[in-house]
């Protein structure tokens, strides 16, 4: 896993991570020498009586302690550095891995699970990458040369280390193996925590409209209870590092005292060499403090990365790996071959059952049926947003299969049921259907959406800044935009996905007609739920049940089909 995550560092950030260990190196080697030099001010200088070894002494430590904080601050440095840009690949790398997702992909990852990977696991591992090559390097080395160091001093006094570090190492041991799924478990109420924020923010106008707030406040409450008790349940075994540190520490500091003062008593050990061997002490037990630190972090870091491997290593449903060349698409025809589709895995009732389907380049087809019938996932087999798991789609006379995503894609262009619009202007929206746009072309596909009166009057006109998601238009206006934006890439299919369902009758007709007009040679594809957006396409399509139950004109399903028959009816008293 490391070495998988090593190539996420470039290369400047690379010179910064191994330059970082030098310096430490460097600071570790200054602080090892200064408990030596107190040694001799003591031994040499405070008790003798000699001002010059005091002095002489006490620079040497002055410049050797400022030697350290140097190479401490020049470390410190590199390592921010270098764990600022392995995050940022990370996060880079987890974003472009997310929008080569198929939707199912998507569907198998819960949106606010992957804004906590890409935030706080992310988090994690920057923390745990700058500990690794700062303390993980510094407080072994300081551990080995403190320890030689006092071996060095007095070689009996020093075996006190000895009965302290398997006592350690068996406590964090049983420690790591029983924390680990403990906080694997708390990473997942972060993803409910989440869910119930996300969900809450997008539908907050839902939520006062029929004063829920007290009911989203309870839901939230609990989820945000959930991971408190997860965390509570995982840091409550972690605590106890603390004072298994403290304990050892302690424990070691009084046995030399107790040792090390019958030595000076019995004339075996000189006050300074105490002093200095206390000195040495000290640091080693910092450093195996740092690492039961670092050995926490490395605990969270863990199963923050294995989150992260998940993302990154999901296996792509939906790929062009195997097209060879880039073969266009020639026309706007459409043609189902027996295509059966299910959404979940192993589903007793497919979404698509059996459809057998033609449609010429350049017709007009409306697809009518209730909720559930299979209509926009129909038309989603189009674009390959999923591929069909039986049967075969073709356009323009090839299998979606055998063409690239990026070349499929942009001869398909979507108006989807929810109306999607960036933060910008309403210009830089639109041109997402062709950023080579010209003012005129785009004026004149937003003249046939219906949208360029609305546009020009807003103070700005076509300059005006959009909130989030649009959330200054109305319905409406954030569909009209979006067919727009779709006619701007001139495809040589178009799909609108009931995206007339929020303008009035008057406007969906004025569309239609200008569709008509613009839109020669261009296949259409109008999924509706009323027969006045689709009554004057050349066939409608009548899907019950993930099946066609009709295929034919306005007249014909009137006359021949009941389900038609029964909505038209019913949609007629609904306008008397």
């Amino acid at each position: 896993m490391i070495k998988e995550f090593w190539g996420y560092l470039e290369a400047q950030y690379r010179k910064n991570a191994l330059l970082t260990p030098i310096l430490i190196l460097a600071e570790v080697f200054m602080e090892v020498f200064i408990p030596l030099q107190m040694a001799k001010i003591i031994n040499l200088g405070v008790l003798r009586g000699e001002i010059s070894a005091v002095v002489r002494y006490g620079a040497g430590m002055v410049v050797m302690a400022l030697l350290s904080l140097l190479f401490g601050v020049l470390a410190a440095r590199t390592s921010v550095i270098a764990s600022v840009g392995f995050a940022k690949n990370i996060r880079e790398a987890l974003f472009q891995r997310v929008q080569d997702y198929s939707f199912a992909n998507i569907d198998r990852f819960s949106t606010a699970s992957l804004i906590t990977r890409l935030t706080a696991d992310v988090n994690n591992m920057q923390m745990a990458f700058m500990m690794c090559i700062r303390m993980l390097v510094r407080s072994p080395v300081m551990l080995v040369s403190a320890t030689f160091m006092a071996f060095y001093i007095n070689a009996r006094l020093a075996l006190v280390f000895l009965l302290v570090i398997p006592v350690l190492g068996t406590a964090l041991g049983w420690i790591a193996s029983k924390t680990y799924p403990r906080f694997q478990v708390m990473l997942e109420k972060y993803d409910n925590l989440n869910a119930r924020v996300q969900e809450n923010l997008t539908a907050i106008r839902v939520v006062k409209a029929f004063v829920r707030e007290p009911h989203e406040v309870e839901r939230f409450s609990g989820a945000a209870q959930d991971l408190r008790a997860a965390q509570v349940r995982a840091e409550k075994l972690l605590v106890l590092n603390g004072p298994i540190m403290q304990l050892c520490m302690y424990s070691c500091m009084i046995a030399i005292s107790w040792f090390g003062g019958r030595l000076i008593i019995g004339g075996s050990m000189e006050p300074g060499d105490l002093m200095s061997f206390i000195s040495y002490v000290s640091q080693i037990l910092m450093s195996l403090m740092m690492l039961s630190i670092i050995f926490v972090m490395l605990i969270m870091s863990r199963a923050s990365a294995m989150r992260i491997r998940e993302v990154l290593n999901e296996s792509l449903d939906l790929t062009d790996a195997n097209v060879s060349g880039d073969p266009q698409v020639e026309d706007g025809s459409i043609c189902f071959e027996h295509v059966g589709f299910a959404y979940g895995k192993g589903a007793e009732v497919p979404d698509l059952q059996d459809i057998t389907l033609s449609i010429a380049s350049g017709e007009t087809i409306g697809i009518l049926g209730g909720t559930g019938s299979g209509k926009s996932t129909l038309a989603q087999l189009i674009p390959r947003l999923y591929d069909a798991q039986t049967g075969r789609v073709l356009v323009g006379g090839r299998d979606v299969r055998e063409y690239r995503l990026e070349t499929l894609r942009r001869q398909v262009a979507m108006v989807l049921q929810k109306n999607v619009l960036f933060s910008g202007t309403i210009r830089e929206n639109l041109v997402w259907g062709d950023e080579n746009a010209t003012d005129e072309q785009i004026e004149e596909a937003c003249r046939a959406a219906q949208a360029h009166e609305f546009i020009t009057g807003f103070p700005d006109g076509y300059q005006t800044e959009l909130g989030q998601g649009g959330v200054n238009l109305s319905g409406g206006q954030k569909q009209r935009l979006c067919i727009a934006r779709a006619l701007l890439s001139h495809p040589k299919i178009v799909i609108l996905d009931d995206s007339t369902s929020a303008v009035d009758t008057a406007t969906d007709s004025k569309i239609r007609a200008a569709f008509r007009e613009k839109l020669k040679g261009t296949t259409t594809l109008i999924i509706a739920q009323r027969i006045a957006s689709v009554m004057d396409a050349d066939r409608i399509i009548v899907m019950n049940d993930g099946k066609i139950d009709a295929i034919g004109t306005h007249e014909q399903l009137l006359e021949h089909n009941a389900i038609y028959r029964e909505v038209f009816e019913s949609q007629q008293k609904g306008v008397a």
